[in-house]
């Protein structure tokens, strides 16, 4: 985010004060500096819409100004402002009112009478720091912007994924990471005379009825140890003497944080 002399040259500035030689004074130090868009005002009322048509990179500010002091103005800056950062230099000449003036949310301050080469620093200082701000904003809500649409097509995939998996194997399924399932498709019921608790409401039945050990422990194994497995062979005898065989295949899913959240995989009835 590297900013050149004509970015910090080319920022608005507004210079408000209620005595014109103050303004002329400060406008011709800051034109004569290089700046090219430096406004002023001597009515503080309009201080706060013209900042919110077309906002300013810096405001000099004095306190001392009547009917609308300085630290009224900074309270309508803030009340009327999407930006949470204020970009106010104040100007004051009363040492009390510089505690107070930070504390009201002005970036810093400059005393009467003007040290010039003083003001000029500060004055660069700021809109260097407000103009990166400004760009570190932009950044992060461009990021935000190819966070969402990646989200969104990551949620694409994942859909195309499961429909495709469907459509291809004869049932899939997904588990918490307690092993309880909480997504399946496809007639287990009819081939495994398995219910899924969290869609139905039901307790599930025991897995252990007819099922081989020695598949299946194989496989448990292998969802402990958080590991991925192919083709793993389970079979079963069921109750009225006929035999089934099934290969199933799963991997482990991880969120964000790299905490595993399941298992997902797909299972085919195989003849042996």
């Amino acid at each position: 985010m590297t900013l050149t002399e004509k970015d910090i040259h080319d920022a608005r500035i507004l210079v408000v004060d209620d005595q014109q030689v103050n303004v002329s004074l400060l406008t011709e130090m800051l034109s004569s500096a290089g700046y090219t868009q430096v406004f002023a005002t001597l009515d503080p009322t309009v201080v706060c819409r013209m900042h919110r048509e077309t906002p300013f990179d810096l405001i000099l500010l004095d306190l001392q100004l009547p009917v609308m002091d300085g630290f009224q103005v900074m309270e309508g800056l803030k009340a009327n402002s999407a930006d949470s950062y204020m970009p106010v230099l104040v100007i004051t000449a009363q040492p009390g009112h510089k505690l107070r003036a930070l504390q009201a949310g002005a970036k810093d301050f400059v005393s009467k009478p003007f040290d010039l080469v003083e003001v000029k620093a500060r004055i660069h200082n700021l809109i260097q720091i407000r103009l990166l701000y400004g760009r570190l904003k932009v950044q992060n809500l461009e990021l935000e912007r190819q966070v969402l649409h990646r989200t969104a097509e990551l949620q694409e995939s994942e859909a195309r994924y499961r429909a495709l998996t469907e459509l291809a194997t004869d049932w899939y399924w997904e588990q918490d990471h307690e092993g309880n399932f909480t997504r399946v498709s496809g007639p287990v019921l009819e081939m495994l005379g398995m219910r899924v608790a969290a869609l139905e409401g039901v307790t599930p039945p025991s897995l252990n009825d007819g099922w081989h050990e020695g598949g299946r422990t194989a496989m448990q194994e292998r969802i402990r140890s958080r590991m991925p497995f192919i083709d793993f062979l389970l079979e079963r005898t069921r109750q009225d003497g006929s035999h089934q065989a099934f290969r199933v295949s799963g991997t482990p899913m991880f969120n964000n944080r790299c905490d595993l959240i399941g298992y997902r995989g797909i299972g085919v009835e195989v003849r042996l």
